[in-house]
């Protein structure tokens, strides 16, 4: 697949930003904005409780890709990690900062299409919110087990807009056919296989902004 090149400038240099969530804690979150993007990205890490950070490998590698490829792109570490103020809250509080981080990228993007991705647990987090200024989902290798699977019916399942899972063929947590009958009766809601990867995407991760970048421009195109 050939990726178009936009321009990467002392402008488009990551930014170090801060978010308020509505419980009023300041999390710690850069932002890479290329020349004239055609959307806007917001990453959500992996596991606090297992050392997932803003700067874990996917999470980077998506970070310092998706610009390249076009797309303002903004990382934040969910709250009791890094810089960012409060404690892990097993899913449930890191809503909140999945709705400032939404909130935040509206506001600097208002006319863009506002893409949620995550990884992981960031991944199932970020299916749990419905943020309106969010445009389609696509979740990296989701366990979709982080959160009761009856809220993540609930809360994206139930919504009209689009979800594209990106499920790693060999994932140790959910694999594309498990992820296929846990999401059957979603609404909207594909399942794209990542052939050869496992659950952390190494040797992968190209594939994975190059599907975040085919779902994006298929989404513009309709």
């Amino acid at each position: 697949m050939t990726v178009a090149s936009f321009a990467v400038n002392d402008e488009s240099a990551p930014q170090s930003v801060a978010l308020l969530t509505s419980d009023g804690l300041t999390l710690e979150a850069q932002l890479a904005v290329p020349a004239d993007p055609r959307a806007v990205i917001v990453l959500c890490h992996p596991h606090p409780a297992h050392g997932g950070t803003m700067t874990s490998l996917l999470t980077s590698e998506l970070f310092r890709t998706l610009p390249i490829m076009g797309y303002a792109t903004l990382r934040f570490n969910f709250r009791g990690v890094g810089k960012s103020q409060g404690v892990h809250d097993n899913g449930i509080a890191e809503r909140n900062d999945i709705e400032a981080a939404v909130n935040f990228a509206y506001e600097k993007f208002p006319t863009k299409c506002l893409a949620l991705s995550g990884w992981s647990f960031g991944g199932d987090t970020s299916l749990a919110v419905t943020n309106e200024h969010i445009s389609l989902w696509i979740p990296c290798a989701p366990t979709l087990r982080i959160v009761p699977a009856e809220e993540l019916g609930a809360a994206a399942g139930s919504d009209p807009r689009p979800k594209h899972l990106i499920v790693p063929e060999h994932d140790e947590f959910r694999d594309p056919q498990s992820a296929r009958e846990a999401t059957a009766n979603w609404r909207n809601t594909t399942v794209t296989d990542v052939a050869g990867a496992d659950h952390f995407f190494v040797g992968r991760t190209n594939k994975a902004a190059e599907l975040i970048d085919q779902f994006i421009v298929s989404f513009l195109a309709d």
